[in-house]
């Protein structure tokens, strides 16, 4: 029988994967996100065992997610382990098998605390860059963790794994052989293409943030780019600085799939989780995430309709604050 490692892409989806692949050595690691976790469920078979790290629960699919996770709990292990808010009217105990959770605190957090009788001391240091790749750094637990090492360090070595992440984009392999480095706790300076790989991201970044200064738009709260290329979340975070809004989105137009993928990121009384949760279905996506930080996926030629639907949300989350 196989064990099974589904798992988020970015940092801290990473992280986790490592993670519990150091608990769970020879596990299959298989990269996957909320839009696609059901069709991705496919690959484990009857018997198998699955670790999911990191994936957020979509209405779009919750009810064949989780008849596929029944399915895996009756035939086999099943530990799900994630850090997002849950969907509206979905308790814990709904959720099949061993499931994990908690706001707050990162995944790469919760998968070192579950697993963290079969690892090494060592590895606390994987679970630090999670967090801070995650902007959860500073729970209590973590803050532990980070006095067992020089913390200049830590960032150091995470700024090289966001970096060279970013760089790699959607090519897993390299990814999975990331994973896999990590789970041996090699540290990313090792490896001196990953520091190349950020070096040359981070000069991209740079041209980025211009690109972003020179042509960002605004419709209410929202301040947002579109197919400026480059990382989504950072032009997000660069839109919203340079506009002075509370929210920052960039897209990236899929015409191949007709959809346009979203990054968000805001500051203030604004949920995105909440507005993205209930808005998106209406315009025939999905989205979700975190208050401050998340994500959507909407039909090309509902996006301008989105948008404005979006903006009034937030408007109504902000109340009369000045935006």
């Amino acid at each position: 029988m196989t064990t099974w490692i589904l798992t988020h892409g970015d940092a801290d989806g990473v992280c986790s994967g490592a993670l519990a692949l150091a608990a769970n050595p020879n596990s299959h690691v298989y990269f996957t996100h909320p839009a696609g976790l059901a069709e991705d469920l496919n690959v484990v078979e009857p018997g198998d065992s699955l670790i999911v790290c990191d994936i957020s629960l979509s209405e779009n699919t919750l009810g064949e997610v989780l008849d596929k996770l029944r399915l895996v709990a009756e035939h086999g292990q099943l530990i799900y382990i994630d850090h997002h808010p849950l969907p509206e009217g979905l308790s814990p105990y709904e959720v099949p098998g061993e499931f994990v959770h908690g706001v707050g605190v990162c995944a790469s957090e919760l998968t070192y605390r579950f697993f963290e009788d079969r690892l090494s001391r060592d590895m606390s240091r994987i679970a630090v860059y999670g967090a801070i790749g995650d902007y959860a750094d500073d729970t209590p637990y973590i803050r532990r963790l980070v006095q067992d090492w020089d913390k200049r360090v830590l960032y150091f070595e995470t700024g090289i794994l966001i970096q060279a992440l970013d760089a790699i984009g959607r090519n897993y392999e390299r990814k999975r052989g990331l994973v896999w480095m990590l789970s041996e706790n090699v540290p990313p300076s090792a490896d001196d293409e990953l520091v190349e790989l950020a070096l040359e991201q981070t000069r991209r970044d740079e041209e980025l943030r211009l690109r972003v200064k020179n042509v960002v738009r605004t419709i209410g709260p929202i301040a947002y780019v579109l197919d400026v290329g480059g990382s989504p979340s950072k032009a997000a975070i660069y839109a919203r600085a340079y506009a002075g809004k509370p929210v920052g989105l960039a897209g990236e137009s899929k015409e191949d799939r007709e959809v346009v993928d979203m990054s968000l990121r805001a500051v203030g009384e604004v949920d995105l989780n909440i507005a993205l949760r209930r808005i998106a279905p209406r315009f025939g996506g999905s989205g979700g995430g975190h208050p401050k930080a998340a994500g959507a996926r909407i039909p090309i030629d509902r996006f301008n309709a989105f948008l404005r639907a979006l903006a009034v949300f937030l408007s109504s989350q902000l109340g009369a604050t000045t935006y």
